[in-house]
């Protein structure tokens, strides 16, 4: 099991903002794309990963515990922000301070 999926702490502090043609049926969408009930729309040009921009925040796709076990609903057809995510970006750092869990050993 990676680190990742006992974390969730970047589902659970970052917003995630990504192009309309990720969407399901969307050109540069992977697998099925995201499902467009789990988005908002911001602008023509950008669509937001539901419950990302909450108080606190929680992508909807999310299921599981923070710190605990976690996995992505979607994770074959997440979009290109979380593809890109790496626990060594120091955004993966501070969402874990954030969400209360010890950094990652180096």
């Amino acid at each position: 099991m990676s680190v990742c999926q006992t974390c969730g702490a970047c589902c659970a502090s970052l917003r995630v903002d990504f192009h309309p043609a990720e969407l399901a049926g969307g050109a540069y969408a992977w697998a099925d794309g995201v499902p467009l009930a789990m988005t908002l729309p911001v602008t023509a040009k950008i669509v937001r990963m539901r419950g990302t921009d909450a108080a606190p925040p929680r992508c909807v796709a999310l299921e599981g515990e923070i710190g605990g076990a976690v996995r992505c609903t979607i994770y074959d057809a997440r979009p290109s922000p979380c593809r890109e995510f790496d626990v060594e970006h120091a955004a993966c750092a501070r969402a874990r301070r954030q969400c209360g869990l010890p950094p990652l050993l180096a």
